[in-house]
């Protein structure tokens, strides 16, 4: 078989894994995506992602549930590094002023990864955040939002930031969008890291 459909396989393996031991609590298996500097960049954390998979855990035992689902993945590939953009929902259910509701926000994963020793991982993923909305689980609720609060978000993730928030995480206001100087920024790491520059 082609070398490079067998990496394409690989990584879509690597991202799906992610998604589906991550949301299960499988905390082991988890681990195994991500190489051992790994650096995860979330709305309520960014950080090294031994840390993550640490508060991963914390929150899960605390009911916390934070969902992934996927969708279609576009994979630049040059020799022993790629990047990965893959198609995503965050949906999140929590009380917002005691009416319980659910985010989803959409967007997409951006994968730096990396073969080493015959085995891709993750080196960073830095997801993009596109659009999001929040609905009340219960149809017949009525929901009222701080209109000022929520307008000082950003408009990617607005709606999973003011949720977030209320239930006490510390969001980054700064994350990239389907456009602007943060994505940017971001395509052009990409491509210095397909180019073999430090990441």
């Amino acid at each position: 078989m082609n070398p490079q459909l067998l990496d394409r396989l690989a990584i879509r393996d690597l991202v799906e894994n992610w998604a589906v031991w991550r949301d299960a609590g499988d905390w082991e298996r988890f681990a195994t995506v991500w190489h051992d500097e790994g650096w995860m960049s979330a709305t309520w954390f960014q950080g090294p992602a031994q840390d993550f998979i640490r508060v991963s855990q914390e929150g899960f035992a605390k009911g916390v549930r934070i969902l992934h689902f996927l969708g279609g993945t576009s994979i630049d590939l040059a020799g022993e590094r790629a990047i990965a953009q893959t198609k995503m929902t965050i949906s999140q259910r929590a009380p917002v002023h005691d009416v319980l509701c659910d985010v989803v926000c959409t967007g997409r994963f951006y994968d730096f990864l990396e073969k080493r020793q015959g085995a891709w991982g993750i080196v960073r993923r830095q997801p993009i955040y596109e659009k999001d909305r929040i609905d009340p689980v219960d149809p017949a609720a009525t929901l009222q939002l701080d209109q000022k609060a929520l307008a000082g978000l950003p408009e990617g993730y607005r709606h999973l930031a003011y949720m977030q928030e209320l239930i006490g995480y510390k969001v980054k206001r700064d994350m990239p969008g389907l456009t602007g100087a943060e994505v940017e920024k971001l395509y052009g790491e990409g491509r210095d890291w397909l180019a073999g520059k430090a990441k």
